[in-house]
């Protein structure tokens, strides 16, 4: 499989979590193959396959015993959302900003975003309705649902609705919130609830493989693992689930616990499955496979190390910072307390934390096409806050954005100016292609880091912008021990036989937090921020000041933890570079 792999610095591949920790001297990241998506070949395998589920011989392997109840009912460990579990109540059906009426909604071609739809057939709504309702309350909106569900889609195998990742999300659902889908004195219902869910379990078994890696393949094989524990006579499927999963997790996840994929909403998702998973378990009086409880160790020490200040996570690869209610009760819910990683092996992401400041840099290549849809050109972006205020962000929520954004906006969000990094020519570091795919860009990062009680240093360099400008962009990053100074020096080196006459020009781009409010000096070299806070006057008081370039302060967006675009505004730092190369010096001080 392509991957973003490490090379250099001597490590053991093998260490144990504590080793992890740790980057050497002159450490190099590459993106190894995968710039394009699926090959033609995968591409038909996987259309042969989906055609495959309409054919008799598919349909009779689905056919067996069901069973005439669970063996046990296991608990959600995580509370669902309170505003859509009452808009469930009142007849609503809420997703991201999208809002339909359950009685209009027709099940079959659903008229959604994709996202909306995923949420309809993967029955996470289960977990909002049982968040606001007793059984009493919210069995009636759940069965009714339920039953046009299996009308629509319980005997004929949809393409998308039988996605095996769905299914494995489904039966998760199904059985932690049977008591909302089972209360019914319908024994025919009842029947059919039962009768599908053992059909789905098999397609299961024969298509879990088949998604790509990530959360979407770890959903199936959860699936799998639960249906063998709950479903009776499922001691062989369960041993098949496990092998699986284990699978499942190699092919998801990096060595250090960071998804293939760099998202660390895809990470928090795959942490949320574990979790169910470890609940379905423990409804058995089971312990977790000790392979995937240590790996979920490792998972949740790499998510916390994207974290900031107010708990929430910094926004890379489409993803938005969520919400901390939400992140603190899947850490809860995966039984794992572990320090943040602060520098990751494979996961890429680079964490300095002293005094109230935390950053997070982007020190590796972005994901490759084959493991991510909506991947993002943010190579050496960092993200910076002060206690529980965000001074630096990225745009982010390109793959968590609500519905009503504009497309045009969506995919903006993914391009390296939408990101606090140096930007060439107005270029990606890395190519978006117009199917949505990653392209040529990044293709190796060299990464060094020094620890000291006066500073935390990160110096880093990618070769994005090697191939078109003949230039690579090397950032300095540097965190005094108190927290209290954030020094940095963007450059642009020449390399290669590439040389544009004349000058290229740059900018380095800085978007700031949510309500940061800025005031730039006369002198076109500095500005003050002021950060949000009690008072006329507002929180913590920052100085900016940059040296090598024209400050400018312009409009941008951030995309919140709800998937709504909050304005706000960006240090736009612009120059020229001439052919042997320039570079930038700026420094964040606090002043208050």
């Amino acid at each position: 499989m392509s991957e973003v792999r490490a090379e250099g610095g001597g490590e053991d591949r093998a260490a144990p979590v504590e080793a992890l920790d740790g980057i050497a001297e002159g450490r190099r990241l590459m993106r190894v193959g995968g710039a394009t998506g699926l090959s033609l070949a995968e591409r038909l395998s996987e259309r042969f396959q989906r055609l495959t589920w309409r054919t008799p011989i598919h349909g009779l392997r689905l056919k067996g015993r069901y069973p005439l109840k669970l063996i046990a009912v296991p608990d959600d460990p995580v509370i669902g959302d309170v505003a859509r579990g009452r808009a469930l109540l009142d007849g609503d059906l809420a997703y991201r900003g999208e809002v339909c009426a359950i009685a209009s909604l027709d099940l079959k071609r659903p008229d959604a975003s994709a996202a909306f739809v995923e949420h309809l057939h993967g029955f996470a709504w289960l977990r909002d309705l049982s968040t606001v309702a007793t059984r009493a309350q919210g069995a009636p909106v759940a069965e009714a649902l339920m039953a046009r569900w299996l009308d629509a889609h319980g005997d004929t195998v949809d393409p998308l609705a039988w996605r095996p990742d769905l299914w494995g999300r489904r039966i998760l659902f199904w059985t932690a919130h049977a008591p909302l889908i089972l209360s019914s004195a319908d024994l025919v219902y009842r029947s059919r609830v039962l009768n599908v869910l053992a059909r789905g379990a098999r397609h299961l078994d024969r298509g879990a493989d088949k998604v790509p890696p990530g959360a979407r393949r770890i959903a199936a094989w959860c699936g799998v693992a639960a249906a063998g524990l709950l479903i009776p006579g499922g001691e062989p499927r369960q041993a098949f689930g496990e092998a699986g999963l284990a699978r499942a997790l190699g092919t998801s996840l990096f060595d250090d616990g960071g998804s293939v994929s760099r998202s660390p909403a895809m990470l928090l998702d795959s942490i949320q499955l574990l979790a169910m998973l470890r609940e379905v378990y423990a409804a058995r009086r089971l312990e977790l496979p000790e392979g995937v409880a240590e790996t979920l160790v490792r998972m949740v020490g790499a998510l916390l190390g994207t974290t900031h200040g107010d708990r929430a996570l910094s926004s890379w690869q489409g993803a938005g910072p969520d919400t901390a209610e939400h992140i603190a009760a899947v850490i809860e819910a995966s039984g794992v307390r572990t320090r943040p990683l602060r520098q990751a092996r494979d996961w890429g992401y680079q964490r300095l934390a002293t005094g109230t400041a935390a950053l997070v840099m982007d020190a590796a290549p972005p994901p490759v096409a084959r493991v991510v849809e909506g991947g993002c050109a943010s190579t050496l972006a960092f993200e910076f806050s002060d206690g529980a205020h965000r001074i630096v962000v990225n745009c982010g929520g390109a793959a968590v954005a609500a519905a009503s954004l504009p497309s045009e906006l969506a995919q903006g969000l993914r391009t390296t100016a939408a990101h606090s990094t140096l930007v060439v020519g107005d270029s990606n570091s890395t190519a978006i292609h117009a199917d949505g795919t990653l392209g040529r860009g990044v293709g190796e990062v060299e990464l060094g880091r020094q620890e000291s009680d006066a500073a935390s240093r990160i110096e880093a360099s990618h070769d994005g912008y090697v191939r078109r400008w003949g230039l690579v962009h090397r950032r300095q990053l540097m965190l005094t021990g108190d927290g209290r100074e954030l020094r940095g020096e963007d450059a642009l080196l020449p390399r290669g036989r590439k040389r544009r006459p004349g000058t290229t020009p740059f900018a380095v781009r800085f978007h700031l937090g949510a309500g940061v409010r800025t005031s730039p000096t006369a002198d076109g070299l500095a500005a003050i921020l002021r950060l949000p806070g009690q008072g006329s006057g507002g929180g913590a008081m920052w100085q900016f000041r940059v040296r090598g370039g024209t400050l400018a302060v312009e409009d941008s967006v951030w995309i919140d933890g709800q998937g709504r675009a909050v304005a706000t505004q960006q240090l736009v730092v612009s120059g020229e570079a001439p052919a042997g190369g320039a570079s930038v010096s700026w420094a964040f001080k606090r002043a208050l």
